[in-house]
């Protein structure tokens, strides 16, 4: 059979680097191609470095259909739930693909009402055309209408990528908030996840012209980032310490005054008790 490249799907998730690719080309050279390509009707889903080498070097290989796909949706969560459980996917790669799943089941959750409304708004017509006159409105709802599944929490996204919650966080103000340029420099490993994120934070002409400067200026900026938003402990404004001061001065004004009214009344208390012993 013929079988269909989808440049969308192959596109899908990302490629391997030129040292991977030689590596799976000598893999299969040595031991053929040893995993079935996946495939959904004539188009490829899975396996598409491996079809090329296996073409490049006229390589028998062998197919499987996957016949519980029933739209592009599900072809690209079981593509993101294999690369989820590969060793060889960075965690920035596996935050962005559960974030990317997340959002396809949201997509398909806001569908899934949408039918819903629309079946309710049909039911409750046709119950209003059947009814009697003279017939009390009864809201209608469609039988056996299906819930929309619970989206998946940043906990349980975390878990599933093997990242942990600020990991999750971080990886999510990438994807929305940083230049091209510097999530090409974390996909590459130049920039840790921490510092990309940090640097997202600024505008995307500043952060071009650091990525454009390279790796260091990028590591550069981030900390320069990190250290305007990090306060120490010990920093206080001169307001504040005026303010800390005066109320200081009080404290210890009060401690003063106290002390000399205990000191009083000791005095009295030895006075009184000297009276009373005379008077014995």
């Amino acid at each position: 059979m013929d079988i269909v490249v989808n440049e969308e799907l192959k596109a899908y998730i990302d490629p391997m680097t030129p040292e991977e690719y030689d590596a799976l080309e000598r893999s299969i050279l040595a031991e053929g191609c040893r995993d079935a390509l996946v495939l959904w009707g004539d188009m490829l889903v899975d396996g598409h470095h491996r079809y090329s080498v296996c073409r490049k070097h006229d390589l028998p290989f062998q197919t499987i259909q996957n016949t519980q796909f029933r739209s592009m949706a599900d072809v690209h969560l079981w593509m993101i739930d294999q690369h989820l459980g590969r060793r060889s996917v960075s965690p920035f790669q596996r935050g962005v693909l559960a974030l990317r799943k997340r959002e396809i089941l949201a997509a398909r959750r806001a569908g899934a009402r949408e039918v819903d409304d629309q079946a309710h708004a049909q039911a409750a017509a046709e119950a209003v055309s059947d009814a009697p006159e003279d017939a009390t409105p009864v809201a209608a709802t469609p039988a056996d209408a299906p819930k929309p599944e619970p989206l998946p929490s940043r906990v349980a996204i975390a878990r599933e990528a093997r990242l942990s919650n600020s990991q999750v966080g971080m990886i999510e103000k990438i994807h929305k908030q940083a230049a091209e340029e510097v999530v090409a420099a974390v996909k590459a490993g130049t920039l840790s996840i921490n510092a990309a994120a940090a640097v997202a934070s600024l505008p995307v002409e500043e952060q071009r012209a650091a990525a454009v400067a390279g790796g260091d200026e990028l590591k550069q900026v981030a900390r320069r980032v990190r250290e305007a938003k990090r306060k120490p402990r010990d920093e206080v404004t001169p307001a504040q310490d005026t303010t800390d001061d005066s109320e200081l001065h009080t404290l210890r004004q009060r401690v003063i005054e106290l002390t000399a009214e205990n000191e009083a009344l000791r005095r009295q208390l030895a006075e009184l008790q000297g009276q009373v012993s005379a008077s014995d």
